[in-house]
């Protein structure tokens, strides 16, 4: 899967990037009631959008992203300064209060996520195959602090396609992958998306306490 990502990257089949920010994140972000200033992770973040939007709400924030392409034009595509670094296996790239991480996700570890507050999935959940889905729902609760609050846009499609990616999750996969560490609670589904018949539907997610 890994090497299929990078490829896509190579040859500009990105037919999955928007050029505007999602309707859902814009719609449901501000009812999450995310304290201005909290640091937000977008795991295999692409060149998205959103990544500035919840930028321009005052939200530091933290991509992680594979594909060195897709880094590279999210910073010439933006505005301001552009710093690198290096940590902990990762190339670092930095542009206003946009932080991307270029690497793999799940060697991502909690002492790199010491400050992040929040996150939001677009199409990290439904890049990922049936048997990395789970891996990643847990290494995802691993790094953030109980009380933290996300939202996940997933993807059913229509009955009898089983492509992907973007691989279809249900509902009920949904809350078997998250309710074991989060509170998770459905907020809408989108209309069919003409042509492909893809659905999306957008979830709240909290981090639950050692206790709940």
């Amino acid at each position: 899967m890994a090497n299929e990502w990078l490829e896509r990257w190579r040859e500009g089949r990105i037919g999955f990037h928007r050029d505007r920010p999602h309707p859902m994140l814009v719609a449901h972000w501000p009812n999450l009631e995310v304290r201005p200033g909290t640091k937000v992770l977008v795991p295999l973040c692409g060149k998205s959008l959103d990544m500035r939007w919840l930028a321009s709400g005052d939200h530091p924030v933290l991509g992680i992203e594979l594909a060195p392409e897709a880094i590279e034009q999210f910073v010439a595509e933006g505005q301001g300064v552009v710093t690198r670094y290096h940590q902990a296996g990762f190339q670092i790239c930095r542009q206003g209060s946009v932080e991307l991480w270029q690497g793999d996700f799940f060697h991502f570890h909690i002492e790199q996520a010491a400050e992040i507050g929040a996150f939001y999935d677009r199409a990290s959940l439904i890049s990922l195959p049936p048997a990395t889905r789970q891996r990643y729902a847990f290494h995802l609760a691993q790094l953030v602090p109980p009380g933290s609050r996300g939202l996940l846009i997933s993807l059913e499609r229509a009955r009898g396609d089983e492509g992907g990616p973007p691989f279809s999750v249900s509902h009920d996969e949904v809350r078997e992958l998250f309710e074991p560490n989060f509170h998770v609670a459905h907020l809408e589904d989108g209309e069919p998306e003409a042509g492909s018949g893809f659905r999306e539907s957008i979830w709240a997610l909290v981090r639950r306490g050692p206790l709940e």
